[in-house]
């Protein structure tokens, strides 16, 4: 991806070793619209992912919430955000927390998900995810818990994703 000027020192180029989804966060998080220029990043990253347009606002070890606005593009027929804008939040959320917590040497892919449908979600709907944070890029599965509640904290919605980690290629 080509950024402009100074951007470019502040974002490690992808193929760099270590975690790029962490020092991307830490440098940009801390700058003013840092938080909604590291969510389009992600987007940019994975694409389908961005076409929700939903902003990452807090990331640290095993932990990641993400707000997703009730806009027509992310609505359904019924005017409430449409079920799978949910789950692409579920998906966003879960993965940036898991993410942000991998070992240097470590990758993972989503291997399944589980979605309860609790309620019409209307408003703005903040996904928040608390996970297990892994050790080392030993390959196993893990169970990511993501929520996703309402303005009144409601919860909406309730995902499960089954991620698998494991070492990063040789290259």
């Amino acid at each position: 991806m080509h950024l402009p000027g100074p951007l470019q020192k502040l974002i490690p180029s992808a193929e760099a070793h270590g975690n790029f989804l962490r020092s991307s966060w830490d440098r940009l998080a801390r700058l003013p619209g840092g938080k909604l220029l590291f969510s389009r990043l992600v987007g940019q990253a994975a694409p389908y992912t961005g076409t929700i347009g939903a902003v990452v606002t807090e990331l640290r070890p095993g932990y990641a919430r993400a707000l997703l606005a009730d806009r027509r593009s992310v609505r359904n027929h019924l005017r409430c955000v449409h079920a799978i804008a949910l789950a692409n939040l579920a998906e966003l959320t879960g993965n940036a927390a898991l993410a942000y917590s991998l070992p240097d040497d470590a990758r993972f892919i989503v291997a399944g998900m589980s979605i309860e449908y609790l309620k019409k979600a209307r408003g703005v709907i903040t996904a928040e995810c608390d996970c297990p944070v892994p050790a080392s890029s030993e390959r196993r599965e893990y169970a990511v818990p993501v929520s996703l509640k309402n303005a009144a904290g409601e919860e909406v919605a309730r995902a499960t994703l089954r991620s698998l980690v494991g070492p990063k290629r040789a290259v």
